[in-house]
């Protein structure tokens, strides 16, 4: 292979690289993986289930004894005591040790309520973050279908401008022939203008609709990033065989922000308890061992020193003892930790109402947009065929000189306004209706 040959192979490779680069597209199911994966929101709410998860575990072992041992070991100069002939002597080397062991057998339930708690607390942050990922989904499929409207919209634009292109020049040949007045050129250069503006406009939105799900992705730029468009999003009349009950009815079952409200009001229960334990006894058990030993800095012919071994084993001491706490008057503290426990549970409560009502409220809301946008779209759909025979037939007779500029271009308007409510109508009604099947648990996606 000759260096020419090899470098146009190269050049060939690199250049179909750079297509394929270009031409990678993304689905709204890969947008929404690659969001929930890499949304810096649901990483800190990761952290706080590892949290919750290490409390949990905590709270699990607080049934066990506590053990702890010491040591200690310290020189002391001046008059000292030895442990071995009871003798006064100076500079006294000192060693001691002990072990001390604690199990609490009742405390009024508190750990099992906080073992429980602490389970409670940590199957509602796993919750949490569900609901966050739903809404990180359902603004992703929003941005989604803003670009395919956006696209759609150049697309309709492009379209007005060619057809305002082609009838400035059907327009000057008459003009130049004398069959029409050269006003007509001018209202139609006019037109013409107003539609490569509304391009302009039509290109600049899907731009920012682009700039926008780059940055919900999290993106560092919108270059080589291109969504697939679906091959056919159907306008479906399904949504009639449902209603918003039905819809609520499902949802109240697989929603994560309603099981986290749900389980805040456990959690709360748990409290209450733990707060009202805290009126009963406590009882406990300690047990310890701990024994020591001296010896002299310097020998001391006066006194006999006691070997080390020999003074640990006779220091040695056991202790085993139970002790009964009974709660008598502490301030009102727990009173008034029962009566906190007793606001935050009915707090609780209300935050569960409170989801309850905004969850149907939002399943009536879409529902409502759904229904609406099906009926404008089928309505545009009807109006946009009559506006497109309107405007070939002022097309027909403008170019014969039957009409003025000005019929042509109302004509004209209003076919463009048709097409934009048209393809506002289908997209707004695919995102509700999207919506609603998430509501029933089915996945994102077109």
């Amino acid at each position: 292979m000759t260096r020419t040959t090899l470098a146009l192979t190269l050049l060939f490779f690199f250049n179909l690289v750079g297509v394929v680069k270009a031409q990678d597209t993304w689905s709204l199911e890969r947008c929404i993986t690659h969001a929930l994966e890499n949304n810096l929101q649901v990483k800190q709410q990761n952290l706080t289930v590892e949290t919750k998860e290490n409390a949990l575990a905590v709270a699990k072992m607080a049934h066990l004894p506590t053990l702890n041992a010491s040591a200690s070991h310290s020189y002391s100069f001046g008059r000292a005591i030895d442990y071995g002939s009871n003798q006064v002597s100076n500079d006294i080397i000192s060693t001691s040790f002990s072990i001390n062991a604690n199990l609490t057998l009742f405390n009024g339930f508190e750990i099992l309520n906080s073992r429980k708690q602490s389970q409670t607390n940590y199957l509602a942050a796993k919750s949490d973050i569900e609901t966050t990922k739903n809404s990180i989904a359902i603004q992703i499929a929003l941005g989604y279908l803003q670009i395919l409207f956006s696209e759609e919209l150049v697309n309709s634009s492009t379209t007005q401008v060619e057809l305002s292109k082609m009838q400035v020049e059907r327009t000057r040949v008459l003009v130049n022939a004398g069959s029409l007045p050269e006003g007509n050129l001018f209202e139609m250069e006019a037109q013409l203008a107003g539609d490569e503006a509304q391009l302009v406009n039509a290109q600049n939105q899907l731009d920012l609709a682009y700039l926008t799900l780059t940055q919900m992705l999290d993106l560092k730029s919108a270059d080589n990033f291109k969504v697939e468009k679906p091959n056919n999003v159907d306008i479906e009349d399904k949504l009639i065989a449902t209603n918003p009950q039905e819809i609520y009815n499902i949802s109240m079952g697989i929603m994560p922000q309603i099981k986290s409200s749900e389980l805040g009001v456990e959690s709360a229960n748990y409290g209450l308890k733990i707060a009202k334990g805290r009126y009963l006894p406590q009882l406990s058990l300690s047990a310890s061992y701990s024994s020591g030993a001296r010896q002299f800095l310097k020998e001391n012919p006066l006194v006999a020193e006691v070997p080390f071994e020999t003074q640990i084993k006779d220091n040695a001491s056991t202790y085993l003892g139970f002790s009964l706490s009974i709660p008598i008057f502490n301030g009102l503290q727990t009173r008034k930790g029962v009566s906190n426990a007793k606001i935050n549970l009915y707090s609780s409560q209300i935050d569960l109402e409170n989801q309850k009502n905004s969850l149907y409220k939002d399943i009536q809301q879409a529902y409502a947009d759904a229904l609406a946008a099906l009926k404008k779209y089928k309505s545009t759909q009807k109006s946009l065929q009559a506006l497109e025979e309107a405007f070939r037939y002022s097309e027909q007779k403008f170019n014969l000189g039957m009409v003025t500029s000005i019929d042509y271009t109302t004509a004209k308007n209003k076919l463009a306004k048709a097409q934009t409510d048209l393809l506002q109508a289908k997209y707004e009604f695919i995102f509700k209706s999207k919506i609603l099947d998430f509501y029933k648990g089915e996945a994102l996606k077109l």
